[in-house]
């Protein structure tokens, strides 16, 4: 079919959608919302590919995904070997195909997108990555192990996030021998405790990490570097370099009064319960408790805020509302996030923002005081900077407050370690080309350098230090 049709006739083909869950339904429970493509809608996306001899798609992909080499595949109904081509350079396929934002990387470069001068009618490039992985998933249930020459060499990766996962995945192709170090019980990083589950199903976290165990890879969990052991330990435990990705896990607050209530959560707490501790099911199928909120306000508008939000909702918030400084062209959540959340109805309150909580005599959240904003001239990060208006404030009401205003870089590794450089924000300071740290024989990459970024680029610089970590382990040379 592929064949048979010229590049004029791609370009009158529309985007093939894909189905989703009934918003009053999912609203009601955690399963996924976007449901997926089947074969037939998957190669009928595929035909839409323009199969570019030098394809722009892949300079925005951090991983730099064969995206025209497993397209094609997937057009001629090559599945299996499809997953195979990208799994050469992306070890989360799965997880890539759901939770990257592919509007403003891969999608964003397909010559089909710039000819309708919209990303709207891109090849759902990630849309298609999610089917492979989920085709080869159920018909390949079990990993298979994976023979490689071993070089005797030790590596030990310290958090088991999207980056630790990569340089690890990569290096035991390599032939090293890698143990990834792991504070939680769980492997995952972010992808467990910060997504939720109607966004990032867990089978499949887990499903790619035991890829990573094929490969020989061994995970050690409730181990945290920095107070567990040191880095220094690593190295008198035989280690022969160290990848450090522990991410950013520390929350922010706005530093408003009332931040202390009983109902306040960061957004890493809220959602590291509901997700990872499984506060859904309290106290029936799991221990953790969580404030179950008739009126709950999330702070913020990026996805963390947005899956907070949503998350409220399905532990039976009659409201949740999301309450934003800035217009909704400056939120930095995704597109479909932000769409879903919509559909769901949740409130969105835009150019609002919290200057205090308050709460009752007895320490509990009963609302929000706030102040309406007008936007100004573009700050730091080329957003136009909210401006209050005074004389404008006014009160929500509120019985769990969650703040997702972002994270900075947790700082165990760093205070126990003080030949690691770090900048002004706490991040460590690490060469952007080769991931290299201030101390010798140690790389960083992902959140703890970047500060809280996405999962794809994160990747992308687990690939890059894997590169430099192996030329070190074979010359020697840093």
């Amino acid at each position: 079919m592929a064949e048979k049709l010229t590049n004029r006739e791609k370009l009158q083909i529309k985007p093939v959608p894909m189905t989703s869950q009934d918003p009053l339904v999912r609203r009601q429970n955690i399963n996924e919302v976007p449901l997926g493509y089947t074969e037939q809608e998957a190669m009928a996306e595929a035909v839409r590919c323009l199969f570019c001899k030098n394809p722009p798609c892949m300079k925005g992909c951090p991983v730099s995904v064969d995206i025209p080499g497993f397209i094609a595949l997937v057009a001629e109904g090559k599945f299996h070997e499809a997953a195979v081509r990208i799994k050469q350079t992306n070890i989360l396929p799965a997880v890539c195909g759901r939770v990257c934002p592919q509007e403003e990387q891969c999608e964003a470069h397909c010559m089909v997108a710039k000819s309708h001068k919209s990303t709207d009618m891109s090849v759902k490039i990630g849309r298609l990555e999610r089917f492979v992985a989920d085709w080869d998933r159920k018909h390949n249930p079990v990993h298979k192990p994976v023979e490689v020459k071993k070089t005797g060499k030790r590596v030990a990766v310290v958090g088991a996030g999207p980056a630790g996962l990569t340089v690890a995945g990569d290096l035991a192709l390599l032939g090293h021998q890698v143990t990834i170090y792991e504070a939680l019980h769980r492997a995952g990083g972010v992808l467990v405790y910060g997504i939720p589950e109607f966004r990032l199903p867990k089978e499949i976290v887990d499903y790619e990490v035991d890829g990573l165990r094929a490969l020989g890879v061994e995970i050690k969990f409730n181990v945290a570097i920095g107070k567990s052991k040191s880095i220094a330990d690593l190295f008198d435990e035989g280690y022969d370099a160290v990848f450090v990705g522990t991410g950013a896990g520390l929350p922010m607050f706005k530093k408003i009064p009332g931040e202390n209530y009983l109902g306040v959560y960061s957004a890493n707490e809220y959602l590291t319960r509901a997700n990872l501790m499984n506060a859904y099911g309290f106290p029936h199928e799991s221990d953790t408790p969580i404030l179950r909120g008739r009126n709950v306000v999330t702070f913020g508008g990026g996805n963390v805020a947005m899956d907070s939000a949503r998350t409220a909702l399905r532990l039976g918030a009659e409201t949740s509302t999301i309450l934003y400084r800035r217009s909704e062209a400056e939120m930095p959540a995704r597109i479909e996030e932000i769409h879903h959340a919509k559909e769901e109805g949740i409130e969105f309150r835009l150019l609002q923002d919290a200057i205090e909580i308050l709460g009752d005599e007895e320490g509990w959240v009963t609302g929000c005081k706030c102040l309406k904003m007008e936007l100004g001239e573009p700050d730091a990060s080329g957003r136009r900077r909210p401006v209050p208006i005074q004389g404008s404030e006014f009160v929500i009401p509120a019985d769990v407050v969650v703040v997702a205003i972002g994270n900075g870089p947790n700082p165990i590794v760093t205070q126990t370690t003080p030949e690691l450089s770090t900048n002004k924000w706490g991040n460590i300071v690490a060469d952007p080309e080769t991931a290299k740290t201030t101390m010798r024989g140690v790389w960083a990459g992902g959140d703890i350098v970047l500060g809280a970024a996405t999962v794809i680029l994160a990747m992308g610089e687990g690939r890059r230090a894997a590169q430099s970590i192996h030329e070190y382990l074979t010359t020697g040379v840093w």
